[in-house]
């Protein structure tokens, strides 16, 4: 690994030694069905719907039967709240029927369930089963580009490629958590704490700005 890696990891480390989920869950059936609702919109947001959600369906078999408007009603205060009931609800019917009602643990598997595309697989297989992953939302992306780990025409499945072949397999879970803390705590996407950031020598976001106020 380079020392200009190193120097992250480091500093990441610093900032968040033991950086966890923020979707609360308690077993893989609701990870998989948390991950899901949080697609454009705050875990926050999904936080406060799922404790009731998984009270009235706390298996797959249970929300294999429930009624698509009775589900869109617990979650109608999310985002894409009918696509996102609708893909529940199907996806619990294939774990019921392929998988027993249990959430498969590879990769593969998962991506077959209907809503369940890259960033949820990767994000469920390392939560739930420990599979190495850096999965790719909004703050890992931004933050990439920033630090000049990716470039600005990158999709999320680019992003991952990079990050997955320059950092080691053993940190992948974690630095992946603490890339989304530091996006959504320093290097926010409008008005970043740069005061408080000891990555400005790396940053392109930081030199663009620096440029620009030279310049005015």
């Amino acid at each position: 690994m380079k020392t200009i890696d190193q120097e992250l990891i480091a500093y990441l480390d610093r900032l968040f030694p033991n950086p966890q989920c923020a979707l609360h869950f308690s077993n893989p059936f609701e990870c998989l069905c948390a991950v899901m609702l949080s697609a454009q919109t705050t875990d926050a947001s999904v936080n406060n719907v799922t404790p009731a959600l998984f009270s009235a369906y706390p298996n797959a078999f249970a929300l294999a039967e429930a009624p698509l408007e009775e589900v869109e009603k617990r979650i109608r205060s999310i985002g894409l709240y009918h696509a996102k009931a609708k893909n529940l609800i199907g996806l619990s019917k294939v774990l019921v029927e392929r998988h027993n009602g249990e959430v498969p643990g590879d990769k593969q598997a998962l991506r077959a369930l209907p809503g369940v595309g890259v960033k949820t697989s990767n994000v469920v297989g390392a939560l739930c089963f420990g599979i190495p992953a850096i999965a790719v939302d909004t703050h890992v992306a931004r933050v990439s580009k920033r630090l000049g780990m990716a470039k600005e025409s990158d999709d999320p499945v680019q992003i991952e490629e990079k990050l997955e072949r320059r950092f080691p397999k053993e940190i992948h879970i974690r630095f992946h958590h603490q890339m989304i803390w530091f996006g959504r705590t320093v290097c926010h996407a409008v008005k970043p704490d740069c005061a408080h950031c000891e990555l400005t020598g790396r940053c392109r976001y930081f030199n663009k700005a620096s440029t620009k106020g030279k310049k005015s």
